[in-house]
């Protein structure tokens, strides 16, 4: 009877992993605290606009890792997205003590709590995480980086 048991809630687990994709004519939210719509699939692609946290999409199209999507706010404002910018899941920012960035990582499995259990770890060197996480690099000169190195340009 255990068996049972514990083979149907995995079947339930998988079936609603299954039913949580991004989908081609399903509304989608950005998991992201901001998310760039390309004009094409591609890191390089020129930018049409950008959505926040929360903004619900409509997903045209699914192509691979993009999806063609139409913002729901901003009907003008169409193009590509990278869907693990997306999630199926509606996500709501509001009426919470959590920051943008919280909720963003939350909405991805990883949320303050998880990271606060890594810091008393000791094991892990936040300093240079953020150090890091603080360097910005402009498109032209990555592009540069990419192209020089032979590298993939996401296309």
């Amino acid at each position: 009877m255990k068996r049972l048991l514990v083979l149907l809630v995995l079947v339930l687990l998988v079936s609603g992993a299954l039913f949580a994709q991004i989908k081609s004519g399903s509304a989608a939210w950005v998991s992201a605290k901001k998310a760039d719509i390309k004009s094409s699939t591609g890191f390089f692609a020129s930018t049409r606009g950008s959505l926040t946290l929360g903004a619900e999409v409509a997903v045209l199209q699914v192509n691979g890792k993009w999806a063609e999507v139409r913002s729901t706010a901003n009907a003008s404002l169409n193009g590509w997205i990278a869907v693990s910018n997306l999630s199926a899941r509606r996500i709501v920012a509001s009426g919470t003590t959590a920051s943008a960035t919280e909720v963003a990582l939350a909405a991805k499995g990883f949320n303050q709590e998880v990271e606060n259990a890594y810091k008393a770890s000791g094991e892990l060197n936040y300093a240079d995480v953020d150090k890091t996480e603080a360097i910005t690099v402009s498109r032209d000169d990555l592009y540069k980086f990419v192209t020089e190195g032979r590298l993939n340009t996401g296309e």
